[in-house]
């Protein structure tokens, strides 16, 4: 798509609902669209629009290794919930080889350690990910509202590092919208979420840039 395009669409998903959106990039996708998910509060919102169009649709996770309990048992409450494809990536190194070799995880304060940790665990399984399933249309749970570098993405992008159409259906919705959306659907959240590629909501791991 041209950035004309581009442009057109976004003005025009404005005033779509986000199943609307949803079912326009599934049907444009081929059989070829996936949703990415890490598990934080609120991704049940996006993977319930996803598989109320397409149930089979591939749900890409990469399980760093470093969930919470209480993350890994929402995982599971949502697999059976939506019976979900759930198509999980992992690192290279398990946690306790990593932790024995390189040591804890780095602090926010140390850039330089903490950016080759969230590559081995993070962005090398999803790099790996996204190339064997080599989605046409990608779905993610961005929305505008987590922090301030996200606040300069837009609801529809080519994503040339993947070669594919970046699609966030929810990217305008307030928390109270995805909380609604919940409790209108009687579906499941988890707050006990941590990152620890980020370390920091206000941080950036890799996936997602302008």
């Amino acid at each position: 798509m041209t950035n004309d395009q581009i442009a057109e669409y976004n003005a025009a998903f404005r005033n779509k609902s986000a199943l609307d959106i949803v079912r326009w990039g599934i049907a444009r996708a081929n059989g070829h669209a996936l949703v990415s998910t890490n598990f934080r509060p609120f991704e049940a919102v996006i993977l319930h629009l996803c598989v109320q169009v397409q149930p089979d649709i591939p749900v890409f996770w990469v399980d760093h290794g470093y969930n919470r309990p209480a993350t890994y048992k929402y995982v599971e409450k949502l697999r059976d919930t939506f019976n979900l494809n759930l198509k999980t990536y992992l690192p290279k190194l398990t946690v306790a080889h990593r932790d024995a070799i390189y040591g804890p995880i780095p602090s926010v304060d140390d850039e330089t350690e903490l950016m080759k940790f969230s590559v081995m665990m993070k962005l090398e399984p999803f790099q790996r990910g996204m190339k064997e399933l080599a989605p046409t249309v990608w779905f993610t749970a961005l929305r505008k509202v987590q922090n301030p570098d996200r606040s300069k993405l837009n609801l529809l992008s080519e994503d040339k590092s993947y070669d594919t159409t970046k699609i966030s259906p929810v990217f305008y919705w307030t928390d109270a919208e995805m909380e609604a959306y919940l409790k209108q659907h009687n579906l499941p959240n988890e707050w006990d979420y941590f990152d620890p590629t980020k370390a920091d909501e206000k941080r950036e791991c890799g996936i997602h840039v302008k």
